[in-house]
């Protein structure tokens, strides 16, 4: 391109702007020309256009676009069923050993005929006898809150937990644990009296509105300073104000999952003037399974030991409940890296320092101990960063929290709204739709700078949303507390 040289010393010489931020021969001056000398060199500043990305990509969401879905919905709260357990298991109390008597809750599930085992233990006498005594009873009498349960192989239960210890190991008085494991009915006899209906339990939700907005003047709006930037909303290139409506726009859409994450419901007589709903940690909590850290997690050095004692507790715990096979791991920093180094730790190739049997026996590899998966027992586990945990905007702030298990796959259960079995991700958010309103995420402009709506002299972007996070089989779910914190 030419460059054409004005002497502002001849008055003769017009600049002409142009109408786009490009640089012409009609526009373009040389403060080194000859009639530029006033304009010293040394008061000109050193301009970066380029905005500095010092702290990366700042969205926090994806959790929830990895690990679930969102669905419409069009009543002020969602409610969904979860079937209960299929076999009967009891906490009973002796109440005479030697009658074969036992005291039980209202509402207990116990029939005559049924077959139960019986687990008696030592609270008060660990060096007579450390560990439990099963024994097998067949269920002859039940009334509202006891039962009268034989021992197969002893008069009472008083002399079966007796045998080869002393002193007794179950007094009366004393909590037992049982189960029913089946049935025995005498040739020619009628069959069980009763039946038993299955159990599942209700659960509910209600959506909160989330809302935010943005504001600029139109006086500013009006001046316009450029500057080039990359934001997280996928703005490029050369941006003036709409930068902060930018923004202001990621950090509304990082709320819309802080928010189901984070909630919790309001207690009767609690200060808070809105109701509230049950985050995802609030979720786990109540009627998920919680962990005291992962091991030696917190200490950023568990020995091998240690590691896997911890990784065989969740696995047992697993087993306890659901029994997936495949879960997500979303850990902070610190429990990221000593599942690492536990993993490396625990791998056969580990040899002077370096671990590289899962890398195909390849020592080229040897250096990449950035586990992302790793299997135990029937358990795969797929672990990732949540880098809402680390931010210091955020939960890495406080702490409190290393990591959430989530099972992966989807659940069935029973919509009493459809009236129908469905299969959802155990984790999904439900926002408020209809053909009228979609409040799943709306924004709109208001005043006389960029809309025609209102006499208010400056641009107001609203934004506004209504959801909530619908957390299934909870107790499939495993919180990891930060017992540093």
């Amino acid at each position: 391109m030419a460059t054409k040289i004005v002497d502002l010393s001849t008055p003769a010489e017009i600049l002409s702007p142009a109408t786009s931020k490009v640089t012409l021969a009609s526009n373009y001056v040389n403060f080194t020309a000859s009639g530029f000398e006033q304009w010293a060199q040394q008061y000109l500043p050193e301009l970066y256009e380029a905005e500095v990305e010092r702290y990366g990509n700042r969205s926090l969401s994806s959790f929830l676009r990895l690990v679930g879905a969102e669905m419409p919905m069009s009543s002020d709260q969602v409610i969904w069923s979860e079937q209960g357990r299929l076999h009967i298991k009891l906490d009973a109390t002796v109440n005479d050993g030697s009658a074969n008597t036992f005291t039980l809750t209202a509402g207990h599930s116990l029939r005559v005929g049924q077959t139960v085992a019986i687990s008696f233990t030592d609270a008060s006498s660990p060096a007579a006898y450390t560990g439990t005594k099963v024994g097998k009873g067949y269920v002859s009498v039940v009334g509202a809150t006891s039962a009268t349960i034989l021992p197969y192989e002893y008069a009472s239960w008083d002399a079966f937990v007796t045998v080869g210890i002393t002193p007794a190991i179950t007094a009366d008085g004393d909590s037992v644990t049982m189960f029913v494991y089946g049935s025995e009915f005498g040739k020619g006899t009628n069959g069980m009296a009763e039946s038993i209906q299955p159990e599942f339990e209700s659960f509910s939700n209600k959506p909160i509105i989330i809302k935010d907005k943005f504001e600029v003047s139109g006086s500013d709006a009006a001046q316009i300073g450029w500057i080039e930037v990359s934001g997280e909303a996928g703005q490029s290139g050369y941006m003036w104000y709409m930068k902060a409506e930018g923004d202001t726009r990621t950090r509304f859409e990082d709320y819309l999952e802080m928010s189901v994450v984070e909630a919790v419901k309001k207690d009767t007589g609690a200060a808070a003037t809105v109701d509230g709903t049950e985050g995802l940690f609030a979720a786990i909590e109540s009627r998920g399974i919680v962990s005291e850290g992962f091991g030696a997690a917190n200490a950023n050095s568990p020995t091998a030991a240690e590691f896997q004692a911890s990784l065989d507790n969740i696995c047992i715990e697993l087993d306890k409940q659901g029994a997936i096979e495949e879960n997500m791991l979303f850990l902070n920093r610190a429990a990221s890296l000593a599942i690492d180094t536990g993993l490396a730790l625990l791998n056969g190739g580990y040899d002077k320092g370096t671990s590289y049997g899962v890398f195909q026996n390849s020592e080229d590899m040897a250096l990449n101990l950035g586990f992302s998966g790793f299997r135990r027992g029937s358990y795969d586990f797929y672990k990732t960063d949540w880098k809402y945990l680390n931010d210091q905007t955020t939960r890495g702030a406080i702490g409190g929290i290393e990591g959430v298990l989530v099972p992966a796959g989807t659940t069935s259960v029973y919509d009493q709204m459809m009236g129908k079995n469905i299969r959802r991700p155990f984790l999904h958010v439900r926002y408020r739709a209809s053909e009228m309103d979609n409040r799943r995420m709306k924004s709109w402009v208001v005043g006389s700078v960029g809309a025609s709506n209102s006499d208010l002299d400056a641009m107001e972007v609203h934004y506004l949303s209504e959801r909530c996070l619908v957390t299934q089989a909870a107790n499939n779910f495993i919180l990891f507390n930060d017992t540093d914190a």
